[in-house]
């Protein structure tokens, strides 16, 4: 028996009823979002864990469906297989230094275009829109994505390129700030009066939003201009162009899933990358998922950009912490593993090392590889 548990319940089952018949084991497969780790809900004897688009899940978020509890007390630690088309930094760091085993899939499905990138500068956006004018003109679709709903100074920032910089001139970052709002209005108004958009967002009700995705599918939508509420479940083949406005303001896995809206059939697609920003840090993280040829690949970059993160704790980048500087001395891991097999190999249990089986519970109670 399998069930979805999310947030929308769309059962007839009661909620109260349905946590009953998961603590109890009476249902065998259950699909949720992130639901699933929130609140009182147990398992009877979890086995298996599958967690798709990885980076939307925090550190302690994916530890906590591991140690969910359990209805049996001999209950062990369940399998664990983790998906993502962008691995985050910490995750790739663990997977090469600790106890992660990896499957790549690079290869694109038979028929697909590798989708051409490009970072456009403020002085050929005209061009750009030129150029989603013809692929429109061909029979095409185009995505337009944008960091905001609507105008607002209360966001965070999101460059840290120059920091004092953001700081003394708060009013004018956000105010360059695509919106999808107002970019929907200037694009339908201005720059495509004679075609067809719509816009996308999380605010809308859900049966607006199923209405513009359906029509977008049957191509009576030239234009979609979103949020990130598109990053994932969206296929559209028939869109051939992805527009990112504010591209500097995504991190490279948001980025990554975007690009990835479009190149879904045959048609050659491209990802625009719309940036105010000349930071040459800025045209360095662009620039690497132009390079990349696949998520792994754009993860090595990632990782070398925004280092790994901690080991011990729950940040997933920046700098390391003792812990995951020592992943990066490979003949200290060699070593270590090296002792860790001989130790083994005479005593599973470590029962003449009780010290050591000590420290190895506590960092079992501490860590969460994944």
């Amino acid at each position: 028996m399998r069930c979805f548990f999310g947030e929308n319940l769309e059962t007839k089952v009661k909620k109260q009823d349905l946590l009953k018949k998961v603590s109890a084991g009476e249902l065998k497969i259950i699909i949720g979002t992130h639901a699933l780790i929130a609140g009182n809900l147990t398992f009877n004897n979890l086995s298996f864990v599958t967690v798709d688009e990885q980076h939307r899940f925090g550190v302690q978020q994916r530890a906590a469906l591991l140690v969910r509890g359990s209805t049996q007390t001999d209950a062990s630690i369940p399998h664990f297989l983790s998906m993502s088309a962008t691995p985050i930094p910490r995750t790739l760091t663990l997977t090469l230094f600790g106890d992660l085993e990896l499957s790549v899939i690079s290869e694109l499905p038979v028929g697909r275009k590798t989708i051409i990138t490009k970072v456009v500068s403020p002085a050929n956006r005209n061009k750009a829109y030129q150029f989603v004018r013809e692929q429109i003109k061909n029979g095409r679709q185009a995505f337009v994505i944008c960091p905001r709903i609507e105008a607002s100074r209360e966001s965070r920032i999101a460059d840290q390129d120059d920091m004092q910089f953001a700081i003394s001139n708060m009013h004018k970052l956000w105010d360059d700030v695509k919106a999808v709002k107002e970019e929907f209005e200037r694009l339908s108004q201005n720059i495509f009066p004679d075609l067809k958009l719509a816009m996308l967002h999380g605010k809308l009700k859900a049966n607006e939003k199923n209405q513009i995705m359906n029509e977008f599918a049957e191509n009576k939508i030239n234009i979609l201009v979103a949020t990130s509420v598109i990053e994932v479940g969206v296929d559209i083949p028939n869109a051939s162009v992805m527009i990112i406005e504010g591209a500097d303001r995504f991190g490279l896995a948001q980025l990554y899933q975007f690009r990835g809206r479009v190149g879904r059939a045959e048609h050659q697609s491209f990802c625009l990358l719309f940036t105010d920003s000349s930071a040459e840090t800025t045209q360095h993280r662009l620039q690497s998922l132009i390079e990349a040829k696949n998520g792994f690949e754009l993860a090595e970059k990632d990782l070398a950009i925004r280092g790994p993160g901690e080991f011990l704790g729950h940040t997933q980048t920046g700098l390391p912490d003792l812990a995951m500087r020592s992943l990066n001395n490979i003949e200290l891991i060699k070593n270590a593993r090296l002792a860790a097999a001989s130790i083994l190999e005479k005593d599973l249990e470590l029962q003449k090392y009780p010290q050591l089986k000590t420290a190895l519970d506590n960092f079992r109670g501490r860590i969460h590889l994944e």
